[in-house]
């Protein structure tokens, strides 16, 4: 009994608490025209300190979701746009000679900001893609002997182009593994379609985007994030989700065992509790039900599972993997 009646206190302390979720979900679809998904994705990135790799076709306003979301938090922006020809000083920044002062100082690189727009990461070459690594991961960069921290709030928000693949370089597994959210993004709707030529003709969308939320708001709605309850039950059946990735014989799923070639990391484990609980969090609950783990299972895992050469040959894909594994695992 003590237990629901702290379950009820927590739902209304979140209910109150995630208030602000509706006003940047406004300021974005001011300037986004449908792509919920999309919103909902970078939101919960956001809430949950994951970064976050983005695919689709070029013109689905990718860059200008996450350009309207730094606008609406008061936050540095700054964008990378990956070529071929990029150098990891260009990334994370390199050692100047200053004459002034007759010493090598510190230039630091665009990294250094709260949002990072990696744009087409996979265009650049594997040394310039492991720049980034060490900043994604320890949240620190190295330059000459010294090491600089980053920022509080450091999000990458990565786009890949699934089209053309000539002259790119594949991102390596480990550093997919980084990235807690793979979205894939389709094309607008017919009727959303006809908003979005309607904006741009009569000038909405060149209308500049307000500060609504402070950088300090964010890291206290992360905090409260972390108070959403994950029921040992979730858990379990977060554990049993990955599990099947890696023995999908255990869990009645022979066909699937000839199409994966790796399953899902434990930090896959990690990436759908704490995503779970910002999509909670976004819905404004006070706790973590087995439907917000199935709304988010196909981002956490889709770049997580290693495809056979046998599953490319049947075209079966990662998501029609996942979709499986959801249809077949018990559901608490």
């Amino acid at each position: 009994m003590a237990e629901s009646v702290d379950i009820r206190a927590l739902n209304e302390r979140i209910e109150q608490q995630s208030a602000f979720v509706t006003n940047l979900q406004a300021g974005m679809n001011q300037i986004i025209v449908g792509q919920k998904h999309l919103v909902e994705s970078l939101l919960i990135g956001l809430l949950s300190d994951g970064h976050v790799l983005l695919e689709g076709v070029p013109g689905l306003a990718k860059t200008l979701a996450i350009k309207t979301l730094s606008s609406l938090i008061d936050a540095r922006f700054s964008r990378i746009q990956f070529t071929p020809d990029l150098l990891p000083a260009d990334v994370v920044g390199t050692m100047i000679y200053s004459q002034k002062d007759e010493k090598f100082v510190v230039e630091k690189g665009p990294v250094f900001a709260n949002f990072v727009l990696a744009d087409e990461i996979n265009r650049a070459p594997a040394k310039v893609q492991s720049a980034l690594l060490e900043a994604m991961q320890e949240r620190q960069v190295t330059i000459g002997k010294q090491t600089y921290p980053l920022e509080k709030l450091f999000l990458v928000l990565a786009t890949q182009n699934p089209i053309e693949q000539e002259g790119t370089y594949p991102l390596p597994e480990a550093q997919v593994d980084r990235f807690m959210l793979k979205v894939v993004i389709d094309y607008p709707k017919h009727e959303e379609e006809k908003l979005i030529i309607r904006a741009n003709l009569d000038g909405t969308q060149q209308k500049g985007v307000k500060p609504i939320m402070t950088i300090d708001d964010i890291i206290e709605a992360r905090q409260v994030v972390r108070q959403v309850y994950l029921d040992e039950k979730i858990e379990g059946y977060i554990a049993d989700i990955v599990f099947a990735t890696r023995y999908p014989e255990k869990y009645g799923l022979n066909d699937l065992k000839d199409y994966i070639e790796f399953g899902a990391s434990p930090r896959a484990s990690i990436s759908l509790a704490l995503a779970s609980r910002a999509y909670a969090f976004i819905k404004r609950r006070g706790y973590v039900v087995p439907e917000d783990i199935r709304a988010i299972a196909h981002d956490v895992l889709r770049h997580r599972i290693g495809l056979t050469y046998e599953a490319e040959a049947n075209n079966v894909s990662a998501d029609e993997i996942v979709s499986k594994i959801l249809n077949k695992v018990e559901v608490p």
